[in-house]
């Protein structure tokens, strides 16, 4: 079977379609489908991001203190969202394991939905008390949960389904649809700032972003219905219910591929923290220390969203010709030295420079952020590859993610100085530089002999080579 794209045309291969069934006929429809509820379910994560940097602190934290104790306050309740995320990741992952992901992916981006929806109709501090930031906590964990399931899955209907000479450049576009989520957050956030007076926006206008969601998570959903399970995983699942002896799910990747989690980690380290830092902390940056205008910032963002969108897919493509291992390497190296270009570029208040910072450090992350599905699904057999990267991918959250805009901001009120900021960056590069460098190349791998070199390792009954 073959698919036509601008990629040219492309035969499927180990985690690809066989047979001329049309449900399962085109490698853009499986795109579609994992893109579009990914754009969903991370416009609401990252709407929060934005949120708790522009609104949050006054709205539900107007005791805190200074400006920056409030945006920390918010940024805790931000990071509770990371640590839902590794236990969405296992609890998900083992139902996706078992039951499929497609319909994991539909119960992740109902559960997000709601829980984003119900934060924007929830009063203030001033109306309710502590009650206020206390469900905005229990709404956040939910939302966190379900996007700890998300990932995973997504990435995992089209690495499945993708060739494998360009798995990496297929799997790269649900990794797009974030850039795109985030772009939605970010110009819905910045019409509202547009249109209404600073106090409004504060008191009501931030919350037409959060209502929106419920049209975008009915539109996401329904595509997804429209997606089937690829033919690898059928034949997984297929052994595992037919060999008792054959585990999968969270408990048997942890004792038969811990290093692979490890590394998994390892990869995701500095890129969720760069991340964080660009589209986070910079906000903080710029708005304490400068007082820098809020729509123009947010309009800089809505640019390098564009732009990370536009080039992620590219990168997706050169892992495919140079290798998976060059091109994070680069990434890592190229993260190391952001921050001590873009700080200065920041400091000069021009929008044109800020806009070429920003766009700058989105690029040097898309180097390490493009290739993540492909790498961590080549790690692991079927049977336990969503368990496998979900941990891997979402425990990490929690160490990097979470706490770098709260680190960040903590450094730069105690110094007064970025230069703190950019030394944790670069701790953080070295880590998965280090990481990338212990990785075994898997540029082409066949995911059905990845399967058969774990039936192999362990003695399984279902050990033999692929056709």
């Amino acid at each position: 079977m073959s698919v036509s794209s601008s990629a040219g045309t492309v035969e499927t291969g180990s985690g690809g379609s066989r047979g001329g069934n049309a449900e399962n006929s085109g490698l853009r429809k499986i795109v579609a489908a994992s893109m579009a509820g990914t754009v969903v379910e991370w416009y609401e994560f990252f709407l929060y991001a934005t949120a708790a940097s522009l609104v949050f602190g006054t709205f539900f934290f107007p005791n805190a203190g200074t400006q920056l104790d409030g945006i920390i306050a918010a940024f805790l309740t931000y990071a509770v969202g990371f640590i839902a995320r590794p236990i969405g990741g296992i609890v998900f992952g083992q139902i996706g394991d078992r039951l499929g992901r497609k319909h994991t992916l539909q119960v992740t981006i109902i559960l997000v939905g709601v829980a984003t929806f119900l934060m924007g109709c929830l009063p203030g501090y001033n109306t309710i008390g502590y009650w206020a930031p206390a469900l905005l906590v229990a709404l956040r964990f939910i939302q966190g949960f379900a996007v700890g399931g998300e990932w995973g899955g997504a990435v995992l209907l089209v690495a499945e389904h993708s060739p494998d000479k360009s798995r990496g450049f297929w799997s790269s576009w649900p990794q797009a649809a974030v850039p795109v989520g985030n772009l939605l957050a970010t110009l819905v956030l910045l019409t509202m700032s547009w249109i209404l007076p600073s106090d409004q926006f504060l008191s009501w206008g931030w919350r037409v972003a959060f209502w929106l969601s419920a049209i975008i998570v009915l539109i996401g959903y329904y595509i997804r219905t429209h997606v089937s399970e690829a033919p690898i995983f059928l034949e997984a699942r297929a052994q595992v219910e037919a060999e008792k002896a054959i585990s999968y799910g969270v408990g048997e990747v942890i004792r038969k591929y811990p290093k692979g989690i490890l590394q998994a980690m390892g990869l995701r380290f500095a890129e969720n923290i760069l991340y964080y830092i660009i589209v986070s902390f910079s906000i903080v940056y710029l708005v304490t220390v400068h007082q820098y205008n809020t729509s123009q910032l947010l309009l800089a963002l809505l640019i390098a969203h564009a732009v990370h969108f536009l080039v992620i897919p590219q990168v997706g493509r050169l892992s495919d010709r140079i290798g998976r291992k060059p091109v994070y390497l680069v990434g890592a190296v190229l993260g190391a030295t952001w921050a001590f270009f873009a700080f200065p570029m920041f400091d000069t208040l021009n929008p044109v420079v800020i806009v070429l910072a920003i766009t700058i450090g989105l690029c040097f992350h898309a180097f390490m952020y493009a290739g993540q599905p492909a790498i961590m699904s080549e790690m692991f057999p079927t049977r336990m590859r969503y368990s496998g990267v979900s941990l891997g991918y979402q425990v990490t959250s929690i160490l990097a993610g979470s706490l770098a805009p709260i680190i960040a901001t903590a450094l730069l009120q105690q110094y007064k100085s970025w230069v703190p900021v950019a030394i944790y960056l670069v701790v953080a590069c070295a880590i998965t530089a280090f990481t990338v460098i212990t990785l075994r190349e898997t540029k082409g791998v066949s995911l059905r002999d990845v399967d058969f070199a774990d039936a192999k390792k362990h003695g399984l009954a279902t050990a033999h080579r692929p056709v």
